[in-house]
C-alpha cells in the first residue's frame, strides 16, 4: 500500500486509510510505536497494559531511588 507524507499544521504526517484502521481495530487517539530499520519504517500498536506497568515501575524507582542505589552496591 502506498501513502503520501502530508503537511499537517507545522508537522508532517501519514494518513492511514480507514479500511486499514478498521482491519487492525485502531481508531483516532490510539498510540503506535514507530520502528525504524535499515529497510524503512513499521508501525506497531503499543500495549497499553505494559505502558501502565512501566509508568508504575518508574514511579516506584523514583520514590525509592536512594534505597535502590544502595542495594545495587
Amino acid at each position: 500500500m502506498n501513502t503520501v507524507i502530508r503537511k499537517i499544521g507545522n508537522s508532517e504526517g501519514v494518513i492511514i486509510p480507514k479500511e486499514t484502521l478498521n482491519r487492525l481495530n485502531l481508531k483516532a487517539g490510539d498510540t503506535l510505536e514507530l520502528i525504524e530499520s535499515s529497510e524503512g519504517f513499521a508501525f506497531k500498536p503499543t500495549d497499553d497494559a505494559f505502558e501502565r506497568q512501566m509508568a508504575a515501575a518508574r514511579e516506584v524507582m523514583d520514590k525509592y531511588k536512594v534505597a535502590l542505589q544502595k542495594l545495587a552496591e
